[in-house]
């Protein structure tokens, strides 16, 4: 991607112009038992057992498909069921302060050589049970160390199936594949059919009922009585399109968002319900886009991303060349995200981030003294703004591996593999941070005593 540039002056007018929409905003509305044990939204921020909640969390997508039972079930075990292994990195999580999960609840069966295997929906209304369990299994540990879920229903990537697998099904033509043509303004603009596809918001909304109304077979607790959600999460990174055309399709990404979120409130009073949303990055680089789609009183709070290296500000192979420049781009997409929070007045999440290790390697002995500065640097400016009142929810970085370690020396995933925190598209362990990353680990442990220190 190309260089985010800063432009004060540009954004200012950017917020200035929409402010005087964002005056007022439906929030959910709760009963007082409720306010207290669901995680809710007052006066901007957050809110659980009447008090602020921040939290300290991290991307733990293949956390339902550890929770897949692997005992005398070769089905499971073929695909990398083990709840002894998803216990332990809960445990260890726990034990950093780590406490907050973004979760993959919804993936696609796709043709695509590198996408997630097996997936929740086989096809069209046929879902694999044994994810459910999964999840079910995953959200009572969760529950037991009071740990909470942000649960992501849809992808506009590929490598889950998610929107363009959609398309796929309802058109009949093979799944565009940008790891092969190259062509990812293309794909994005491919993907963004979804929104403008009738037919496959009714078959999203099936998926969506699905697994709201479910109960749980561990607990027998109903997802939308369970207080260890926090939040359905439309999609990972949906997009109004490309750069150059996201801007055209606006209307119906924004009818898309509503309309959407408007459906899962219907079902669910209980939850919040957000995004996914990169940011400004993610919505054409249009600020103003980016608050429309948050203003809505159907939308609880905002989420931005953050990867430096993917958007050219941060070189691993040149770190003392790069770093310095790259910093005050964080310093600026943050604070402009939480100037943004501060105009919606509704809490902001930095809900994805990640660093590669030193020299951009794949390895777990690999160093990480600038990953570790650079996610100590984010982490500080974020409890900056929170310490400072803002508008602050807490933090999810991309992403657990843990214990996971592969011997492949290309470091390519292969179906039967063992999940890391990076997609299955992707080098494992491009970004992953592992259980022997000790100063890494240090820094989540210090900014998660920090956040935790704020809740009063």
């Amino acid at each position: 991607m190309t260089l985010f540039k800063r432009n004060y002056l540009l954004i200012a007018v950017m917020l200035t112009t929409v402010l005087f929409a964002c005056a007022e905003h439906k929030e959910l509305v709760t009963t007082p038992e409720q306010s207290a044990k669901f995680v809710s939204v007052n006066n901007g921020k957050f809110s659980l057992n009447n008090q602020r909640y921040y939290f300290a969390g991290t991307n733990f997508w293949h956390a339902a498909y550890l929770g897949m039972a692997s005992n005398n079930n070769s089905n499971a075990t073929r695909h990398n069921g083990n709840r002894k292994k998803l216990i332990q990195e809960l445990d260890h999580l726990k034990s950093l302060g780590v406490t907050n999960l973004r979760v993959l609840a919804a993936s696609e069966n796709s043709d695509l050589t590198m996408a997630l295997r097996p997936a929740m929906q086989n096809a069209i209304g046929h879902y694999n049970q044994d994810f459910f369990e999964g999840l079910d299994f995953l959200l009572d540990e969760m529950r037991k160390r009071d740990m909470k879920a942000v649960l992501f229903l849809n992808n506009f990537w590929q490598w889950s199936g998610g929107m363009s697998q959609y398309v796929s099904w309802l058109t009949g033509e093979p799944v565009f594949d940008p790891d092969v043509t190259g062509d990812w303004d293309g794909f994005m603009e491919n993907s963004a059919r979804f929104y403008r596809m009738p037919k496959a918001q009714q078959y999203f909304r099936q998926l969506i009922k699905t697994v709201i109304t479910r109960t749980n077979t561990i607990n027998g607790i109903a997802y939308v009585d369970d207080p260890t959600i926090m939040t359905w999460e439309l999609a990972n990174e949906p997009r109004p399109g490309s750069d150059a055309n996201g801007g055209k399709h606006a209307e119906a990404f924004l009818q898309w968002v509503d309309s959407s979120a408007q459906y899962i409130h219907s079902l669910d009073n209980n939850h919040l319900v957000t995004t996914g949303s990169e940011g400004t990055m993610g919505t054409a680089r249009d600020a103003e886009l980016f608050i429309k789609a948050h203003q809505l009183a159907s939308i609880d709070y905002a989420t931005f991303h953050l990867w430096p290296k993917n958007w050219g500000w941060f070189d691993v192979n040149k770190p003392q060349a790069t770093y310095d420049s790259a910093l005050q781009e964080i310093f600026t997409y943050i604070d402009l995200h939480f100037d943004m929070a501060k105009t919606l007045n509704k809490p902001m999440v930095m809900e994805e981030f990640g660093i590669e290790r030193d020299a951009g390697s794949f390895s777990p002995s690999t160093s990480t003294v600038w990953r570790d500065k650079i996610l100590g640097e984010m982490f500080t400016r974020v409890y900056q703004h929170a310490s400072a009142q803002g508008n602050v929810g807490g933090t999810n970085f991309w992403a657990w591996s843990g214990s996971a370690r592969t011997s492949r020396d290309n470091y390519i995933w292969q179906q039967g593999d063992e999940f890391f925190g990076d997609p299955p598209q992707e080098p494992q362990g491009l970004n992953s941070v592992f259980n022997s990353d000790k100063s890494t680990l240090a820094v989540i442990k210090t900014h998660a005593d920090q956040m935790a220190s704020l809740i009063k």
